[in-house]
Formats: C-alpha cells, sequence, structure tokens
C-alpha cells in the first residue's frame, strides 16, 4: 500500500497516517497489552488498571482488526471466548513502543526505575528479538528476557 492515499486521511505524511490508526488514547495500550502482558481476552483489557470502558474496548478492538494489527480467534478451550492476537502488521509495533517507552520515561516522571530504563535502551535488540519470539511461538506469559526483565507497565 505504500504510495496511495485514502480521501478520509488529512495527508498522506507516514506520520499522519500512523497516527490516523493509533493515536487515539487506548490503541497503543490494548497494543502493549498485547504485546508484553500476554492478555489475549476482553476481560483482561479490561482489567488492566487503564480504567477503560466496555464500549470503548469494543470499538478500539474492532478497529485494530479492521486495520489489521489485531486479529480475533475462538478459544481454544471454550468456543464462546474470543482471544485476540497481534498480526505481523502489529508485532511490528514492538520496537516503536519500545523507543516510546524509553523516550518517555528519560523525559517523563513514571513508575519505572531508571535503570530498567536504561537497561532496556542498551539491550533493545535482545528484548525485541523475546518479544517476537514470544509472538511466533504464542507463548502468553509477561515479558521477561533472561528471567531479569520485566517491561514495565
Amino acid at each position: 500500500m505504500h504510495g496511495a492515499i485514502r480521501s478520509n486521511r488529512r495527508s498522506g505524511c507516514p506520520v499522519s497516517v500512523a497516527l490516523d490508526g493509533l493515536g487515539d488514547r487506548w490503541s497503543l495500550l490494548i497494543v502493549r497489552d498485547l504485546m508484553v502482558r500476554g492478555y489475549r481476552a476482553f476481560r483482561e483489557f479490561e482489567q488492566s488498571g487503564e480504567g477503560i470502558s466496555t464500549n470503548i474496548l469494543a470499538d478500539r478492538l474492532r478497529k485494530l482488526e479492521g486495520q489489521g494489527i489485531i486479529s480475533r480467534e475462538a478459544d481454544a478451550n471454550d468456543a464462546r471466548r474470543v482471544n485476540y492476537r497481534l498480526t505481523r502488521k502489529g508485532i511490528d509495533l514492538a520496537p516503536v513502543l519500545l523507543e516510546l517507552l524509553i523516550w518517555s520515561a528519560r523525559h517523563e516522571q513514571t513508575g519505572t526505575p531508571c535503570a530498567a530504563i536504561e537497561q532496556m535502551a542498551s539491550h533493545r535488540q535482545a528484548l525485541l528479538a523475546e518479544v517476537r519470539r514470544r509472538w511466533r511461538e504464542r507463548d502468553p506469559r509477561p515479558l521477561q528476557v533472561d528471567g531479569r526483565w520485566v517491561w514495565p507497565s
């Protein structure tokens, strides 16, 4: 889809296009929860501690699915339950989320210790490799690298 500009976009600027899809208050947090916390079910997102209402959550999940960032699949143990999963397009947001986390923690007051941020910054490739491995292997556990790092929320 390189080069094609859809008529409902402000412009063809890649940053503007990305913000059209991910620039709301909740979408990247849902992606974070899928990628880092191992969340898959609606209830897990709802109880993430971010305070998202059910109607907004349902809307954002539909929006992310429509953009090809997540997919839905029936739960193997309960066909009535739906699980969400990042697509290849969605997992490709891992470097963006990592850089956003590092940038924010370096320039704003957050709940993440400075040492943890610097460790993530100096081991970016190992951290991203672990995120991709977990995605490929459908490993739902919260993110850790070498049993030491836990990506903060």
